[in-house]
């Protein structure tokens, strides 16, 4: 189950456009949520005095997900062989799932067979049914935008269930939660629907949620919110808490909102999403008092990136967009959200405010590029960022620990970021410790590495052996070539931490 402590918002406008498509029952099967089966456990109006009936329909779908993953924790030397060695260890973890075909389809949460601190697959996931049997799963596909992941099992004839239309969910319905909370297995809670179409601020295709007061904690995430038909109206994803337990205040990602990813998980195609290219702000008070706009009413264009679909449209920095495809930009319906559940190709009328005078363009919207084509590109060296307490790999920590810098590839929209040349080769710094060498010598985020002892270096594993072949042959530092904005490279020599 994630924790969410803080809320930020996201700068680029993407998604995913939205399809109500549901399973179809494989053979003659009947999905345990039929509407006919459902009706005879339920009066025709209202909760029925227990939920017994109804939890014994659905309960069969609901599964228990387990996961082992082989981590990385950091390097020590062997004194025989003079050599650095990976420090791994077995970590283990798990949450919920559910059928949603007879032959064996699972969904759950991207973050639920997840493991390592880049986010990789897992490397061993087991499915267990209320019926006790266990089978190893299968990874199909997973999302992480939208935290979805699907799954498949080798088995047939299997209790599933079926997606609700989450769109017709109001405030105040009763929903149930079918999960294995806290490592308590097949576990079953109620409460109501607090608010539909949530937004946390995070910006982006799937900032929007169901609310529910459904007591959710840590092992449930992945697992089902049924209605009182039976159907599936979202999945249990995260929780607000001070605590970092259940409150009452739970988030579902919308049965709407999953239905286009897991489809396309299925069919194993990528995810589309729409995008503008734009970088955004919110219209807060002093920005509309600045530009004589109502306050919290359209998104003021901090950045249009080059060639996007934005720019073909005309769209300029310092213009405020108030209106998408006719619908209003506001802080509950972000343009983030309307251009992310909007089709790629589709071609779309924005409303811009510009020089105080309204003005109306077209753009077609892009498909939004990979997660981490757009990390590079929103790389801002003048944001101060510590040092990550879990590097990504051994050479990673290799460099942290003996340099005290966290590095990562330049990409030309980094190398665009930080004011060096696009075709510019080596590593970007993404953090430096003020206790290292390094940072007693002035290297600061944003800096680039060119050259180690004069070698070329473009990744972490080539920095972190020219840092370990320097210690075998007695050397306590490294020369490093340095490019910073606006000057000629330079070298200098960082101490190596003995």
């Amino acid at each position: 189950m994630r924790y969410v402590y803080g809320i930020t918002s996201a700068l680029l406008a993407g998604g995913t456009a939205l399809a109500l498509v549901t399973q179809s029952p494989v053979g003659a099967q009947v999905a345990q949520n039929e509407s006919s089966e459902i009706a005879k456990v339920l009066p025709r109006s209202g909760a029925p005095e227990s939920f017994a009936d109804l939890v014994e329909q659905l309960q069969p779908a609901v599964v228990n997900i387990s996961t082992k993953q082989e981590v990385t924790l950091g390097v020590r030397l062997n004194p025989f062989a003079g050599t650095r060695e990976p420090i791994t260890q077995e970590q283990q973890g798990g949450g919920s799932g559910f059928l949603i075909s007879a032959d064996g389809y699972i969904v759950t949460n991207n973050h639920v067979i997840s493991g390592g601190p880049r986010g990789e697959a897992v490397n061993e996931v087991t499915v267990t049914l209320t019926n006790r049997k266990e089978y190893k799963a299968k990874i199909i596909g997973r999302d992480a935008a939208s935290d979805l992941a699907l799954l498949k099992i080798d088995a047939g004839g299997l209790p599933f269930v079926k997606f609700a239309d989450s769109s017709t969910a109001r405030v105040g319905d009763w929903v149930v939660a079918i999960g294995n909370p806290l490592g308590l297995g097949s576990t079953v809670t109620a409460g109501i629907i607090s608010a539909v179409q949530r937004n946390l601020g995070q910006g982006g295709a799937y900032d929007r949620y169901i609310q529910t007061d459904t007591a959710i904690n840590r092992g449930n995430s992945g697992g089902p919110l049924f209605d009182l038909q039976g159907n599936v109206v979202g999945i249990n994803n995260m929780l607000i808490s001070p605590v970092g337990a259940n409150i009452g205040v739970n988030f579902a990602i919308p049965a709407d909102a999953a239905i286009p990813v897991i489809n396309a998980l299925r069919a194993g195609e990528p995810v589309q999403r729409g995008y503008l290219g734009i970088g955004i702000a919110p219209v807060d008070e002093d920005v509309a008092a600045a530009l004589g706009l109502p306050k919290n009413r359209g998104e003021f264009v901090q950045r249009v990136e080059p060639d996007g679909a934005a720019a073909k449209a005309g769209l300029k920095r310092g213009d405020v967009v108030t209106k998408v495809n006719g619908k209003d930009v506001t802080p509950q319906q972000t343009l983030s959200y309307i251009v992310a559940n909007t089709k790629p190709g589709t071609r779309i009328p924005l409303e811009v405010v510009r020089d105080g005078k309204t003005i109306t363009l077209n753009a077609v919207v892009g498909t939004r590029p990979p997660e981490e084509q757009l990390a590079g590109a929103n790389f801002d060296p003048e944001d101060e960022q510590a040092m990550p307490d879990d590097p990504k790999g051994s050479a990673d920590t290799t460099i942290q620990s003996e340099l005290g810098l966290a590095v990562q590839m330049l990409t030309p929209d980094i190398a665009r970021s930080v004011g060096v040349d696009s075709d510019t080769k080596g590593l970007v710094i993404g953090a430096v410790s003020s206790n290292s060498d390094a940072g007693r010598k002035g290297l600061r985020r944003g800096d680039v590495i060119l050259s180690a002892n004069r070698a070329p270096v473009t990744s972490s594993e080539a920095l972190a052996k020219v840092v370990t072949d320097a210690k075998k042959a007695g050397r306590d530092a490294v020369l490093l070539e340095i490019l910073r904005r606006g000057g000629p490279s330079a070298f200098i020599a960082i101490r190596v931490k003995k």
